[in-house]
């Protein structure tokens, strides 16, 4: 069972986490001011990934909104990881022009579970994307995942279990809670943000390292 930590503000941010048991680490880009939490600049996020290395997998969270923006950060930022959960939705079109331009990064498509519809979405969205992350919908922040609440994980289980794709549960985890999502959805991985984030003011500020600490350290041991 891994451990998906989100979103790294800092290359010292970043490598405390990885040091606290992240296996792999998420950065958004996005200009400063924008609506995405913990959003961070290019550069920074160069930055972030140059100090991980190959210490834990990168995932790159792009909220462009064109195939061409999405493919071009990916091949500027080399992630391991390309996750897609703002405007543009991938198909198995653009994974084939993701591979020709940018080989060997994967693509994790984010599925908003809030009701049925979301099997059928995931059951499309696993016949061209390596990965799937199964994530709340916030009426505050657009897109998928952020949202800092938990969903029907009866539904997730579904999803689970009608895909042949890795499964990465997201949603409103943090410490109190991943044994039992883990045990109820049985994923490949666990994801948090703001459950092991510190917040001031209602904005996510850094990372909770003793949060992140704990939340992996009961994912890794599940099962055990």
């Amino acid at each position: 069972m891994f451990a998906q930590i989100y979103a790294m503000q800092s290359a010292e941010e970043a490598l405390a986490c990885v040091e606290a048991g992240a296996d792999r680490i998420g950065v958004l880009t996005e200009e400063p001011g924008g609506p995405y939490p913990c959003g961070v600049t290019t550069e920074e996020c160069r930055r972030i990934f140059a100090a991980v290395g190959d210490k834990a997998l990168k995932i790159l969270i792009s909220v462009k909104a064109t195939p061409e923006e999405i493919i071009a950060e990916t091949e500027d930022l080399r992630p391991d990881i390309l996750h897609l959960c703002a405007e543009y939705r991938g198909s198995a079109e653009f994974k084939k022009q993701l591979n020709g331009r940018v080989p060997g990064v994967l693509l994790m498509e984010a599925i908003g579970v809030q009701d049925e519809s979301a099997v059928e979405d995931a059951v499309t969205r696993a016949s061209y994307a390596d990965i799937l992350i199964l994530d709340s919908v916030s009426k505050t922040v657009p897109g998928i995942g952020a949202a800092g609440i938990t969903h029907d994980w009866s539904i997730d289980r579904r999803i689970k279990e009608a895909v042949s794709v890795p499964v990465v549960l997201a949603g409103g985890l943090g410490p109190d809670n991943v044994e039992a999502a883990i045990a109820a959805v049985h994923p490949d991985g666990v994801d948090s943000l703001t459950a092991t984030s510190v917040k001031e003011n209602g904005i996510l500020v850094r990372k909770d390292i003793e949060k992140v600490r704990a939340f992996c350290e009961k994912a890794h041991s599940f099962g055990e």
